[in-house]
């Protein structure tokens, strides 16, 4: 048996920030993950970017034209498995509700504080880590095919550029300047504060290397094999015998039900799957920007194993067998506007983006177990959000002075 002060449960980006936070404040922290390694679920098949611009969460569309295409699986920006619905019904009913006007703003509200120092705190981290090859800071694209689309990237740029955001407007031959390898577009706008990483998995990784060289423990290790002890610790099963624990974090991304549902509490927490496949560039092309492509909702990212295209959102349950019939649909999309070569990888990347109704994260206490914290449910931003809230948490649980109110995260607010 071993013993520490904190046991984190996942080693996704989430998980390995809140153990070096913890670690730096004095913590002896052991981390577990089922893998044994970081970043190979949810933190290793995503877009990479660090986005400063993500200032107003995901929302749920009010439009119905908009909605039946959803409904109807007829849009590549989003799938859904009827035989789901009866499970995810509820929560997307939910997340409907926190869509509306003035539930959307007081959301956006309380995701700011998190949002405006996401890139300052990997930064502190990646200096820490010596990972800075690993970043790129040029910015994303946002690509727009029709005029109408454009002028309404246009408001959306005006309204973010309020909170001090870089934002710049491409027309066509300025875009085709930036990116010579795409076909000729009405234009896209240039978000200068988002930061891109080469492959997110291997940042994380470099992360849980930092974790180790300052002394921390890491282990591979079962959530399921968890137990409240009879003196109010924590016992954790890992390869390497039990590890008990005084305070447990459960930052599990995804399967955070699987530990807080057991322990009687009715979280609203679902996910929004997503896939990504890896391709060659013909003609001598080159991606020089990760570019989202608005009206598909595909995003195209150069990653050390070639031009990655990542899907949007589908909706199923989460360990349900893979349908990836959205990278089809995208990539016959990117193929329109950009020279996409051959596959590289044999099957799609599956994974699954853990989300609450207000798209906000739970981080804090939880309710009715001393010693027992939360952190997770970071949406579509877990590897931007991951540092940030793991010092968040960490400043709770060390008694430190906050950087900000954390009441919209907490557990209970459902």
């Amino acid at each position: 048996m071993q013993i520490a002060d904190v046991a984190v449960l996942g080693a996704g980006m989430v998980g390995v920030s809140a153990a070096l936070h913890l670690q730096a404040r004095g913590r002896d922290v052991v981390l577990l993950d089922r893998h044994g390694a970081a970043g190979l679920e949810t933190s290793y098949g995503n877009s990479g970017l660090i986005e400063r611009g993500s200032l107003f969460p995901y929302v749920f569309p009010r439009d119905l034209a908009q909605i039946a295409k959803y409904a109807l699986n007829l849009s590549p920006q989003a799938n859904c498995h009827y035989s789901a619905l009866p499970r995810i019904a509820p929560w997307l009913w939910r997340h409907f509700e926190e869509s509306a006007q003035d539930s959307a703003a007081r959301n956006a509200d309380a995701l700011r504080p998190l949002i405006e120092r996401c890139v300052a705190e990997h930064e502190a981290l990646v200096e820490k880590a010596r990972a800075g090859d690993l970043l790129r800071k040029s910015g994303w694209i946002k690509l727009h095919r029709s005029v109408r689309s454009f002028d309404a990237g246009a408001k959306e740029a005006e309204r973010l550029r309020a909170f001090g955001l870089r934002i710049e407007t491409l027309e066509s031959a300025a875009l085709a300047a930036r990116e010579p390898g795409l076909a000729p577009l009405p234009g896209g706008f240039h978000y200068l504060d988002t930061l891109s990483i080469d492959d997110p998995s291997r940042l994380t990784q470099a992360y849980a290397n930092l974790f180790l060289s300052r002394g921390g423990r890491f282990l591979a290790g079962d959530a399921h094999a968890l137990e409240e002890t009879a003196d109010g610790r924590w016992s954790v099963g890992a390869a390497e015998g039990p590890i008990v624990a005084r305070e447990l974090v459960v930052a599990l991304g995804p399967w955070s039900d699987t530990v807080f549902r057991p322990l009687g509490y009715d979280i609203p927490l679902a996910w929004k799957r997503g896939y990504h496949m890896h391709y060659g560039v013909r003609d001598g092309a080159r991606l020089r920007h990760p570019l989202l492509d608005v009206e598909s909702g595909c995003l195209l990212a150069p990653m050390t194993r070639g031009v990655r295209l990542t899907t949007g959102a589908e909706f199923a349950l989460r360990d349900a067998p893979p349908t990836p019939v959205q990278i089809g649909r995208c990539e016959r999309r990117v193929r329109e506007i950009f020279p996409l070569g051959e596959r590289q990888d044999r099957t799609p990347w599956m994974g699954a983006r853990p989300c609450l109704p207000d798209m906000l994260p739970v981080i804090g206490r939880a309710p009715r177990h001393a010693g027992l914290w939360f952190d997770f449910g970071h949406q579509h931003l877990g590897v931007t959000l991951g540092p940030v809230s793991g010092r968040l948490l960490a400043e709770m649980m060390t008694g430190e002075a906050l950087f900000v109110d954390p009441t919209p995260y907490r557990a209970d607010r459902f």
